[in-house]
């Protein structure tokens, strides 16, 4: 029988520790239901700083485990210019603050359709010395925690009422998407550059490594940052589901509360 410690997409810990996190979620959208905004917003960019620092420690953790250095790319040599929240998967660790905080409606916007998603797709599929070990060693608990805060966070921010979905929010989430990449292209580019980092590839902006999507897109478009724009052939209808889904559910409340007295009577 399998040890009940062991973390594996999908298995009997897998979703029990998902079910934790949505409970933490339920639990803090009740709590901060009547809340002002600006208490809301407080509350998340605090779980937002907090899951940064518990990166931050994270990262130290992975920076002296031996054992994960010997199966993975790193060969024994970290550099924490590789190790910054700066990937699809954690950068909502910087931009929630910035976007609940300033109440910048396309920042949060791209927080929660593309910097959730990310962060989801780290979690379903967890890259080497993540698959299949202990979910109480130092670089599970960092892993799987901090991914799971980044959905988290970026839900809390439709389920406290700081955000909705439109689909006139589209073509500027688009344009957002596209303005946060190219700046993570260039940090890229200084660090290649400057040596602090040779092999940079933060939002796989410089090439796609082995991720089978984005290597066709290179097949088609070789040159660095550009070969990602058909990525929005994918993002734009999986947010104009999402969208879609938050439109049908408030055209039914609209119903429900337009719906007439005179209607009522008539009807009974």
């Amino acid at each position: 029988m399998e040890n009940i410690a062991i973390m594996k997409p999908f298995n009997l810990t897998f979703f029990i520790v998902t079910v934790l996190f949505a409970l933490l979620l339920v639990g803090a959208s009740l709590l901060m239901r009547n809340k002002s905004d600006r208490a809301k917003r407080i509350v998340i960019s605090s779980s937002a700083v907090l899951t940064l620092v518990g990166f931050i420690v994270y990262k130290y953790f992975i920076s002296i485990d031996t054992a994960y250095h010997a199966m993975s790319a790193y060969k024994g040599d970290f550099n924490w210019w590789g190790e910054l929240p700066l990937h699809l998967c954690n950068i909502n660790m910087l931009l929630i603050p910035i976007a609940v905080m300033c109440n910048l409606q396309m920042l949060m916007s791209f927080c929660f359709f593309v910097g959730s998603l990310g962060a989801s797709l780290a979690i379903v599929m967890p890259g080497t010395g993540f698959d299949h070990y202990s979910i109480f060693l130092p670089r599970m608990l960092g892993y799987f925690g901090t991914h799971y805060m980044v959905v988290i966070m970026a839900v809390a921010i439709v389920s406290f009422g700081l955000y909705r979905p439109k689909f006139s929010d589209l073509p500027k989430t688009c344009v957002v998407i596209m303005c946060i990449s190219f700046c993570v292209f260039l940090i890229n580019l200084l660090f290649m550059k400057t040596g602090l980092y040779a092999d940079a590839n933060y939002f796989y902006s410089i090439n796609p490594e082995s991720n089978p999507l984005l290597r066709l897109f290179y097949s088609i478009i070789p040159v660095p940052f550009l070969y990602q724009i058909p990525s929005l052939l994918i993002l734009v209808p999986y947010m104009a589901l999402i969208t879609f889904g938050f439109w049908l559910f408030d055209r039914r409340e609209k119903g429900v509360t337009e719906k007439s007295p005179a209607a009522e009577t008539q009807s009974e």
